[in-house]
């Protein structure tokens, strides 16, 4: 079942009120299989740091959520991050395997549970601010955050599949099916979160990798961050 976007944020996230006029800076960085998002992810917070240290501005250092992001959720449903990995795999259960979980186990949560636990945990943690979430749906949970932005790698299927290739030891062709496999995946978690045919959560700017190096795409998304002052 699809969950309106305004509707989730409003009822199973964070309410307006608790939000703090400050919340973020917040990065969010989606991408097509095979683009280098963590490469991109990590540079961005080395030049943002050097960018804090330059101007004197005491601020927490900018991170890259990730593990964070299994534990805290864990954490919060009193279940072992192993029960709920299958999330962060993309994958999701079927309604005859969440009636057998339910049967089998008094720690059982559902599906959807566990979905907008993690979902609220992504959303506090922008919230806090100064962080960089990489995938999870992190453009559809933060997009009304006033202090954020929200960036997308793309490339054409034949330059990510060389590089899928390559990592994975495939055939071009494999690559390939392996990457629309991934790719479709991650599509449908985030519509989970954004609806399906919603165009509510844009991104603010979508990068080719093919044709534009990390060290370019940072640097474009540093005068972003500028023009945004992101950074005060």
């Amino acid at each position: 079942m699809e969950v309106d976007l305004l509707k989730y944020m409003s009822e199973r996230l964070t309410d307006d009120s608790d939000q703090p006029e400050e919340a973020g800076p917040v990065i969010t960085i989606s991408r097509l299989y095979g683009c280098p998002a963590k490469k991109v992810a990590r540079k961005l917070i080395s030049e943002l740091s050097l960018k804090l240290a330059a101007k004197g501005i005491k601020q927490p250092d900018w991170r890259l959520i990730s593990k964070e992001i299994l534990s805290e959720s864990a954490r919060e449903l009193e279940l072992d991050p192993d029960k709920i990995r299958y999330v962060f795999d993309y994958e999701q259960k079927g309604v005859i395997d969440d009636i057998f979980s339910a049967h089998l186990t008094k720690y059982y949560k559902s599906d959807r549970r566990i979905r907008n636990t993690v979902g609220r945990v992504i959303r506090n943690i922008g919230i806090e601010g100064n962080v960089i979430i990489v995938g999870r749906g992190g453009v559809a949970i933060t997009r009304d955050i006033p202090r954020s932005l929200h960036i997308n790698l793309d490339a054409p299927m034949e330059w990510r599949a060389m590089r899928v290739s390559t990592k994975h030891n495939l055939s071009l062709e494999e690559a390939e099916k392996y990457a629309n496999d991934v790719d479709k995946k991650r599509k449908q978690f985030r519509d989970y979160f954004e609806g399906k045919d919603t165009d509510y959560t844009k991104f603010d700017l979508t990068f080719n990798c093919m044709t534009l190096s990390v060290d370019e795409i940072v640097e474009i998304i540093l005068k972003a961050v500028d023009v945004r002052k992101l950074i005060k």
